[in-house]
Order: structure tokens, then C-alpha cells, then sequence
């Protein structure tokens, strides 16, 4: 598992800790990473800033992407019940 964000590696940092995120979190503060997998929202941020649109992606070894999950509301997740049947499925 990975997170990607807009913001700077150390505000990455700061939720991480706050959050008790275990996981590599890596920063892409130009949002090409982002933008890449189709998930930029344009001025979705505070103040106008671009950010990722909630998104949740399986890739296999091979980097196809394999399930994926998108949602509107930052608040809305995949379920690690749906995740873990998109692995079984592999």
C-alpha cells in the first residue's frame, strides 16, 4: 500500500504520524503522479489548490491496474472488505 498527495513531503509526514499510517505516503507536490492515473481535481483544495480526488487503485506486479475505486467526498473509502476481494480475485 502507498498514499499519494499534492502536499509536501513534510505535511506527509505530519498526517502520517497524526493518523498512524504505517505506509509509504510519497508527495507529488506537481501532481504528475496524480495526474497520470486520471485522479487530479483542478482547484478541488483549499484556497483553490489542486488536489487528488479521493481514489483507492489495486496494480499487480506487472502495473496493470487490476480494481479500482473512485469517489467524490474525501470522507468515502473503500471498504478493506472490497479490497481484499479484488486481491482474491487475482
Amino acid at each position: 500500500m502507498v498514499g499519494v498527495s499534492v502536499d509536501a513531503p513534510a505535511d506527509s509526514q505530519q498526517l502520517c504520524r497524526s493518523r498512524g499510517y504505517t505506509f509509504p505516503f510519497l508527495s507529488d507536490p506537481n501532481a504528475d503522479t496524480i495526474r497520470q492515473f486520471g485522479v487530479l481535481h483542478t482547484k478541488g483544495g483549499e484556497a483553490g489548490k489542486d488536489i487528488a480526488r479521493p481514489a483507492e487503485f489495486l496494480v499487480d506486479a506487472g502495473g496493470t491496474i487490476r480494481w479500482v475505486n473512485l469517489t467524490d467526498d474525501i470522507r468515502v473509502r473503500a471498504k478493506p472488505q472490497s479490497a481484499l476481494l479484488a486481491i482474491d480475485r487475482l
